[in-house]
C-alpha cells in the first residue's frame, strides 16, 4: 500500500501542487505560516482540493471529464510546468524552443492526467499533513518546503515540494516523496526515448499513448 501511495503521489505531482496532497485531511489551523509564504500555499491548496474532491466524489466518480477538467485547472494555476518539463528534458532540452519545451511538458502532464488522475478519488487512505520548514535556496530564489505525510498505523512519509516564483507567485516545479524526485524519476525514463527522437516526436507518442510515463 505505500509503494502504491508513492507512486500515485509522484505522478499526481506534475498535475498540481494540492493533488500531491489530495489523499491529506489538512489542518490549517494549526499553521503559523505568514500569508503568501510558500507553507501556506501547500496547506492551503490541499484543504482547498481535499474539500472539493470530497464534496464532488460522487459528481468526480461518475464524470471523469469533469475530474481531468477539476485537475488541470489546478495544474495551471500552482505548477510550474515548463520549468519542470525543461528540467526533466535536461541535456535534451539544450537549445530547444520555448514552444518544444512546452509541447513535452503538456504531453507529459496529459499523460499522467490520463493514467493517474482517478487515483485522486480511488485511494481513501486518511493522512494529515504537516509543514515542517521552509529552506531558502539560492539565495532565496527557491523555497524548498518540508512536509511530513502522517498516517494512521504508519511512519510519517516525507514529502518536500521545491518552489519559485513566477510572477511574483510561488510555484512548485518538483516533488520528492520519501526522497524521489519526479523531475530525476521522469529525466531518467526519457533520457533513452531523446536520444533516439525529437521532442516533438516523443512528446507525439506521449499523447497518442504510445509511451507511458511511469512514477515507478
Amino acid at each position: 500500500m505505500k509503494r502504491k501511495l508513492i507512486v500515485t503521489l509522484i505522478s499526481a505531482a506534475l498535475l498540481a501542487t494540492a493533488p500531491a496532497f489530495a489523499f491529506a485531511q489538512a489542518a490549517p489551523a494549526a499553521s503559523t505560516a505568514p500569508a503568501g509564504s510558500p507553507s501556506e500555499l501547500v496547506l492551503d491548496n490541499s484543504t482547498r482540493i481535499l474539500t472539493t474532491l470530497e464534496s464532488r466524489r460522487d459528481e468526480f466518480t461518475r464524470d471523469r471529464a469533469a475530474l481531468r477538467q477539476f485537475v488541470s485547472s489546478e495544474f495551471e494555476q500552482m505548477f510550474d510546468s515548463d520549468y519542470a518539463g525543461r528540467l526533466v528534458l535536461g541535456a535534451h532540452g539544450r537549445g530547444a524552443s520555448d514552444a518544444e519545451v512546452e509541447l513535452f511538458a503538456d504531453a507529459l502532464a496529459d499523460n499522467l492526467m490520463q493514467r493517474y488522475g482517478s487515483a485522486l478519488l480511488d485511494f481513501n487512505t486518511w493522512l494529515q499533513v504537516r509543514v515542517k520548514s521552509e529552506t531558502p535556496l539560492r539565495g532565496g530564489q527557491i523555497m524548498r518546503v518540508s512536509s511530513e505525510m502522517l498516517r494512521q498505523g504508519g511512519e510519517p512519509i516525507p514529502v518536500d515540494y521545491l518552489m519559485r516564483k513566477v510572477g511574483g507567485q510561488w510555484k512548485v516545479f518538483d516533488v520528492m516523496v520519501e526522497g524521489v524526485s519526479f523531475v530525476q524519476t521522469f529525466r531518467n525514463q526519457f533520457d533513452a526515448p531523446l536520444r533516439q527522437k525529437s521532442i516533438e516526436q516523443v512528446a507525439a507518442e506521449l499523447r497518442a499513448g504510445q509511451i507511458a510515463a511511469r512514477a515507478d
